[in-house]
């Protein structure tokens, strides 16, 4: 089993620095998701990885060993790419058997790996039928089969299903998750899907305009982001952020958003001593806004509903409170126009510095 380490790596073409200051090391038998949206770098964190592209400056290591001016093909990497990488006019006997045969592996150990790739991938009962005739899930296994079979280090995936529909990624989501623990290779996967990272990754990147925000297991990453931008991209539907003023008032310290206000006194020392200024913005996820139809709380805030999103066993309240507009999730039998009452979970609150982006509470 390998490790794979990156250092400082950066990567400029002509006046754009497309990663700025990348570094992570993916363990023995561990997932890691390099999330983000396009543009940000994850691609091109990969390729360089893979040697399809080389740094500007850092350094990259497998197994303790700096590859920077290894060629790709001996890296010991396994590389499933976007668009299926298999040969339509073979079998799936033949795809799987392509490496081998060109390393000159003896026909019968070629025969028992593929057997033993194709029971892993589910491929069993395909072996011998072309590829033509696959579906879009059974080709991508195809693909990553191609890869693993070769016994690589590390095993990278970019953005391997972008390309099939919703139905089948679902699918194809639980089908890799199998697939990862049955390998137990270190494997890099860049996605734009934060579903998929959130499924797939024993840890998430989440990287924007080159540099890695926040990397962290995906309940953390979750529960805790460290910036404004994670807190904004991770989330379905998204978490509510408001901008406010932290103010003294009438001998209490509260969260002035103008429409409302939340009385922080308790913790008001801490956020005195993390922010640069009393500028601040407010996140709250949706699920973590209670509603009620009555006031049962002093502190509790009028809102009005404007569109209720039913997903069965919860719903998406769109929320009008004075002139701002939130998101609530939750199970309240309440029509588009009727008047709720809705309190902030303090445990859950998160305040950002408006000026640093960065999360101080």
């Amino acid at each position: 089993m390998a490790k794979l380490v990156v250092k400082n790596l950066r990567k400029v073409f002509g006046d754009f620095e497309a990663v700025k200051d990348v570094s992570f090391e993916v363990n023995e038998r561990e997932t890691i998701c390099l999330l983000g949206p396009s543009g940000c770098g994850k691609t091109t964190t990969l390729r360089m990885i893979a040697g399809l592209e080389t740094p500007t400056s850092g350094h990259i290591y497998i197994d303790d060993v700096l590859v920077n001016d290894v060629p790709p093909q001996k890296r010991g990497i396994g590389l499933v790419f976007q668009d299926y990488a298999v040969f339509p006019h073979m079998s799936v006997f033949e795809n799987l058997a392509f490496g081998l045969k060109v390393r000159k592996t003896p026909k019968q150990e070629i025969t028992a790996k593929v057997d033993e790739i194709a029971r892993l991938l589910g491929l069993g009962d395909l072996l011998y039928k072309s590829v033509k005739g696959l579906g879009l899930s059974e080709i991508q296994r195809v693909a990553i089969g191609r890869s693993v079979i070769l016994d690589p280090k590390i095993l990278l995936l970019d953005e391997p299903l972008s390309n099939v529909d919703a139905k089948v990624r679902e699918r194809m989501r639980s089908e890799l998750k199998r697939i990862q623990k049955e390998i137990d290779i270190a494997t890099v996967y860049v996605t734009h899907d934060q579903l998929e990272a959130m499924t797939l990754g024993d840890r998430i990147a989440v990287m924007k305009d080159g540099l890695i925000e926040q990397m962290a297991k995906p309940d953390e990453i979750y529960a805790s982001p460290h910036t404004l931008f994670v807190a904004e991209f991770i989330g379905s539907p998204s978490m509510n952020l408001f901008e406010c003023e932290l103010i003294d008032r009438e001998g209490r310290v509260v969260l002035d958003a103008k429409d409302f206000t939340i009385d922080v006194t308790d913790f008001a020392e801490t956020i005195k001593d993390t922010a640069t200024s009393p500028e601040l913005v407010v996140g709250i996820r949706p699920e973590d806004i209670p509603l009620n139809i009555k006031k049962v709380s002093p502190k509790a805030i009028r809102g009005e509903v404007q569109l209720i999103e039913s997903l069965g066993a919860s719903s998406i309240y769109h929320l009008k409170v004075g002139q701002k507009s939130l998101l609530a999730r939750g199970f309240l039998e309440v029509k588009v126009g009727n008047k709720v009452w809705i309190m902030f979970d303090m445990d859950k609150l998160h305040l950002f510095d408006e000026k640093t982006k960065v999360a101080i509470w």
